[in-house]
């Protein structure tokens, strides 16, 4: 089920807040769960058991953890094995096969299957979970129902923020739900919805019209729109899931930490990545980079774990070398950034060239970054990077369609607002204490709630990308 649907905002999400604000404290978990499991049931039926089972097998291994100390390790390896064993047959097997067939010229089978939605996300925050425990940052939950909410809480089930159980346990025990709350969460939501339908679904439109044909095919302005149009896509979608996450959760009385902290106006590739899936970030930071080693050894062994990281981020987001190669890609900026001391650099004051040179480098490194990830092959990848640049050979009797074809007026003004929305121009903005200005924002929120669902009422296009990831 799509939060940007109808039959989520006229249906479900109405009758499950209906119940929860009507209802005692008592009975909001179990109202949060049931709805929760309906939720995912909804959309992946078949798959439920592989949810229900991680569950189980993380309440378990938690215990465990805590009751055999002298055998903590071997325990904490096996359900970290049994978590990624299901994310590696769903979403790495026939990836795995594919090569091996290539490489060894052998004719393994292939599995026909569908990766199950939100696997990678719920898989990381049981993972977590067991993590947390193993460092005694956390009690292992006794009660498997509240465990359970906390990974399959609806909101934030298929496309994050990924919730380390640090973060939240407490808020599952008790949290508050008031006025205010509520209020800043639906508008919180409705800035989401707007976001993905208004500007992502536009983009993306612009996006696929060219990516969809061969590099040759079109001219280097072409080229240079196409990834200026997914890199705004890919933000808006994504960002704005996250603001629909982060506003149900208000709703219900959880905070769930920022993923997005307007990544584009970054000026180094460091920088972005502490602003970009802030939730993965500090994820991968907290278990895979800092137990490496992180940056307390030499500067070889750090270069290394960044290495590994940003490798095995590419290799998250999916079964594919494009998304091997877009890791590598941003961690060897990365690690550049390290051995030139770039934080210190940012620290110091530079004037307004300096600065804009930055952040123009920042842009182009991040931008072609997209091309790869976008990409449904690196051959393609590499061909249409060379078109932006203007190297690749292109026979102007093989462009069939110019530029109007891909973007109209409407588009254009709609990139403009992108753009602008891409900075903290309106950070602060549902946080106005002016009562004039604040009922002017409500007028405004609600008339792109009104737009928004019209559109989704009239149009075809609106799928979430990370929903693949």
């Amino acid at each position: 089920m799509l939060f940007s649907s109808m039959t989520f905002l006229y249906l479900f999400l109405p009758i499950v807040l209906l119940f929860y604000l009507i209802t005692k404290k008592e009975l909001h978990n179990p109202i949060l769960l049931i709805a929760s499991i309906l939720f995912y049931a909804w959309g992946e039926p078949r798959y439920l058991a592989i949810m229900l089972l991680t569950i189980f097998i993380n309440y378990i291994g938690a215990i465990a953890i805590e009751k055999y100390s002298y055998k903590r390790k071997l325990i904490l390896f096996l359900v970290i094995i049994s978590n990624l064993s299901f994310l590696v047959y769903f979403k790495y097997f026939n990836f795995l096969i594919s090569n091996i067939n290539n490489i060894f010229n052998s004719d393994i089978n292939l599995i026909k299957t569908v990766m199950p939605i939100g696997i990678s996300f719920y898989t990381f925050q049981a993972i977590s979970y067991v993590m947390d425990v193993y460092r005694q940052e956390v009690k292992a939950q006794r009660d498997i129902y509240k465990l359970a909410l906390y990974i399959c809480l609806f909101p934030q089930l298929i496309a994050g923020p990924i919730i380390k159980y640090h973060d939240i346990s407490e808020q599952i025990d008790a949290r508050i739900v008031n006025f205010e709350n509520v209020s800043y969460g639906v508008k919180r939501f409705i800035i989401g919805l707007s976001k993905k339908i208004i500007i992502a679904n536009t983009m993306g439109t612009i996006a696929d019209k060219i990516f969809i044909q061969a590099p040759d095919t079109f001219s280097h302005i072409t080229a240079w729109l196409g990834a200026i149009a997914y890199t705004l896509q890919i933000f808006f979608d994504f960002s704005g899931y996250s603001d629909m996450a982060i506003g149900l959760g208000f709703i219900f009385g959880f905070k769930f930490i920022e993923n997005f902290n307007y990544p584009y106006i970054s000026k180094s590739i460091t920088e972005f990545w502490r602003r970009w899936h802030i939730s993965l970030s500090t994820w991968f930071k907290h278990y895979v980079y800092i137990p490496l080693g992180g940056n307390r050894k030499s500067k070889l062994i750090t270069i290394r774990n960044l290495l590994v990281v940003f490798l095995l981020t590419g290799i998250w987001h999916g079964a594919q070398w494009t998304f091997v190669v877009w890791g590598i890609w941003n961690g060897f900026f990365i690690i550049i950034e390290k051995i030139t001391d770039i934080k210190n650099y940012e620290s110091k004051p530079h004037n307004i060239y300096i600065n804009i040179i930055r952040h123009f480098y920042c842009i182009l490194i991040f931008v072609i970054g997209w091309v790869i990830f976008r990409s449904d092959n690196l051959k393609y990848a590499w061909e249409y990077i060379l078109n932006m640049f203007g190297i690749l050979n292109i026979d102007e009797n093989n462009i069939v369609y110019n530029i109007s074809y891909y973007i109209d007026r409407l588009d254009i003004v709609t990139v403009v607002i992108a753009i602008i929305c891409c900075m903290p121009v309106f950070k602060n903005m549902l946080t106005v204490k002016n009562k004039l200005t604040a009922t002017a924002i409500n007028i405004w929120i609600l008339f792109l709630f009104i737009y928004s669902t019209s559109e989704i009422a009239a149009g075809t296009y609106n799928p979430f990308i990370y929903f693949r990831f």
